[in-house]
């Protein structure tokens, strides 16, 4: 696993995007990671930065956001790490055992895992998260795009710590 660090306060939210696959998605999360403030960007891989793509939706947001890579076969692992590092896997997704956006209390030290466009994330992930939630949904239709859900997910986040950047 390699690392891209630039030093800035940041919120101690981790975005885990290893399971999405669309360079489009992932450079709007990178967008959204760094104007958020997020403590890290986890990427399937950090070639997807130098993705003509990705950096249409990123804009620069690349230059600024830290991030790392974890590829998905090593998932399982680097939660696990994280976890015994202090830090709450919180799964984003459509589940029976998922708690309502609005009703979750982030611990502070949170990974918010994201799901693969169409599939979502596998059970065996879920089972090794600390907790799932999912964001209510009136509509027809039964998802959102992955880079709108992880917005409001950390919009959430962030009216629970906003003033808590750390150094």
């Amino acid at each position: 696993m390699r690392s891209h660090q630039c030093p800035a306060a940041r919120h101690p939210l981790k975005l885990c995007a290893t399971l999405v696959q669309n360079p489009m998605n992932l450079g709007a999360l990178c967008r959204t990671a760094e104007v958020f403030g997020l403590e890290q960007l986890v990427l399937p891989s950090l070639k997807w930065a130098e993705d003509q793509e990705f950096r249409k939706l990123a804009v620069s947001a690349h230059q600024w956001q830290p991030m790392t890579e974890c590829s998905v076969d090593q998932l399982s692992h680097w939660m696990s790490q994280q976890q015994h590092q202090g830090m709450s896997i919180i799964a984003l997704c459509r589940h029976n055992q998922a708690i309502p956006l609005p009703k979750f209390l982030f611990p502070k030290r949170s990974v918010l895992l994201l799901g693969r466009e169409l599939t979502g994330i596998p059970e065996a992930l879920i089972a090794q998260c600390n907790a799932v939630v999912e964001i209510p949904q009136y509509g027809q239709v039964d998802s959102l795009n992955v880079a709108v859900a992880a917005a409001i997910a950390i919009y959430a986040y962030l009216s629970q710590y906003g003033d808590m950047a750390t150094e």
